[in-house]
C-alpha cells in the first residue's frame, strides 16, 4: 500500500506490465495444483478467460475474466508467500497493512495514486494490477491479502471456511458506509475476521488438542 502512494504514470505502467506477465503464470498454478480436486487441464481455461478479458474489457464478462485471473494468481502468490513465511509474521502482516491501508485512505494519500495505478493499461492488454468490476475498483493488494489469508488456513478447510463467511459478512457490512464515501480500505474486514477467528480458537488452542501448523502442505485448497 505504501508503495502505491509512489506511483506515477510511468510506474504504474510499468507495474501494469508486471501484473500482466506475473498473474497469468501464478494463475495456471492456483488452477491446476492448489485449489482443491483441481487438475492440470483446468489451466487450459486460462488462456480463454485473457481472451474474453482482452476482446470485452468493457463487459462485464470481460470484467469477470480479469476478475477471475487476478484473483488466481493471488492464490498462487499467496499460497507462494506462505510456504515460506512464518505464519505468526504474515498474520502482523495483515494487520499492519489493514492499518497502513485504514490511515492511507482516512488521510486521502491513497485515491489519487491508486486511480493512476488502476487506469494503466499495457498496451491495450488486460488490466490484471486491480479489480475492475461494474463501477467498483479494489486494488490488487486487497485481493492478495485476502488471498493470502485464504492460503494462510489452508490446513483446516473448516477454518477456512469460516473465515471465508465471516469476512464476506464483515465486508458486505462494511461496504454501507459506501453511502458517506467514497473509498473504503478493503483489507481492514479480512483483518478484523482473522482477529476474531483467531480469538475464537485460542480456547481450544489452549486444551490438550495439538495445534496444527498454519502452513500448507502439499494441496492448498
Amino acid at each position: 500500500m505504501v508503495g502505491v502512494v509512489a506511483v506515477e504514470g510511468e510506474s504504474a505502467t510499468v507495474l501494469s506490465w508486471l501484473a500482466l506477465l506475473a498473474v497469468p503464470p501464478f494463475a495456471a498454478l492456483a488452477l491446476g495444483w492448489l485449489v482443491r480436486d483441481a487438475r492440470p487441464g483446468w489451466a487450459l481455461a486460462l488462456p480463454a478467460l485473457f481472451a474474453l478479458a482482452w476482446a470485452a474489457p468493457s463487459s462485464l464478462a470481460g470484467e469477470a475474466a480479469a476478475t477471475a485471473l487476478t484473483a488466481l494468481g493471488c492464490v498462487g502468490l499467496g499460497w507462494l508467500l506462505v510456504s515460506v513465511a512464518p505464519a505468526a509474521w504474515l498474520k502482523l502482516g495483515i494487520y499492519a497493512m489493514a492499518a497502513v491501508d485504514t490511515w492511507l485512505v482516512a488521510t486521502e494519500l491513497l485515491q489519487g495514486p491508486n486511480a493512476v495505478l488502476t487506469a494503466a493499461a499495457p498496451a491495450g492488454l488486460p488490466r490484471l494490477q486491480a479489480i475492475h468490476f461494474g463501477s467498483a475498483v479494489m486494488g490488487f493488494g486487497d485481493l492478495f491479502v485476502a488471498a493470502t489469508l485464504g492460503c494462510l488456513l489452508a490446513t483446516s478447510r473448516r477454518r477456512q471456511l469460516r473465515t471465508a463467511a465471516l469476512v464476506a459478512i464483515l465486508a458486505l457490512a462494511f461496504d454501507l458506509l459506501f453511502f458517506a464515501v467514497d473509498t473504503l480500505p478493503a483489507t481492514l474486514p479480512v483483518a478484523l475476521a482473522l482477529a476474531l477467528v483467531d480469538r475464537g480458537d485460542r480456547p481450544r488452542r489452549a486444551g490438550s488438542e495439538p495445534r496444527s501448523p498454519d502452513r500448507p502442505g502439499g494441496l492448498a485448497w
